[in-house]
């Protein structure tokens, strides 16, 4: 039986009405309207699906809303300030990273958690950070460079 569960995304909190077992993506995307969380493969093997969650990446795909609930959750629309990118999604866009686009919210969200906690990463940190990420479209170095610029020792820092 559905029932109201407050969520905190992106720093507000949020009611929806779906079952507590449902995934915390159907809710983000279908109940709150946000869809910078993509659907991928729903298990756990794409990343598309990637949200923050209490500080970790997780692949809210097989994250129930349960799970969820008390914690603090980013989407790709929370990293935004004033309606302007952050500096890793500005990084990404000065990249141009994206060529489809639809890895681009898991690798973000990823790099995001992983900057946080890392903020001088190398490059071998960087690709691993990233590893449970697919991209089919084969910007990864591109998005390797994006990482690098905001961890402020990428080969593109200096042209800032």
């Amino acid at each position: 039986m559905p029932q109201k569960i407050i969520l905190n995304i992106n720093g507000k909190d949020r009611t929806v009405e779906a079952e507590p077992d449902s995934m915390l993506l159907y809710a983000l995307r279908d109940n709150l309207g946000l869809h910078g969380p993509k659907f991928g493969c729903g298990l756990s093997e794409c990343g598309a699906c990637t949200v923050i969650l209490g500080g970790a990446a997780i692949h809210s795909c097989v994250t129930p809303l349960a799970a969820a609930k008390g914690q603090k959750i980013t989407t790709l629309e929370g990293l935004a300030k004033d309606g302007k990118p952050n500096a890793l999604q500005q990084a990404f866009i000065d990249e141009q990273a994206a060529q489809c686009g639809y890895c681009i919210n898991g690798m973000i969200m990823t790099a995001q958690a992983f900057l946080d906690q890392h903020p001088k990463p190398d490059r071998d940190q960087i690709k691993q950070a990233l590893n449970g990420n697919l991209c089919r479209c084969g910007t990864h170095m591109r998005i390797i460079r994006a990482v690098e610029r905001v961890a402020g020792h990428g080969a593109t820092q200096e042209a800032q």
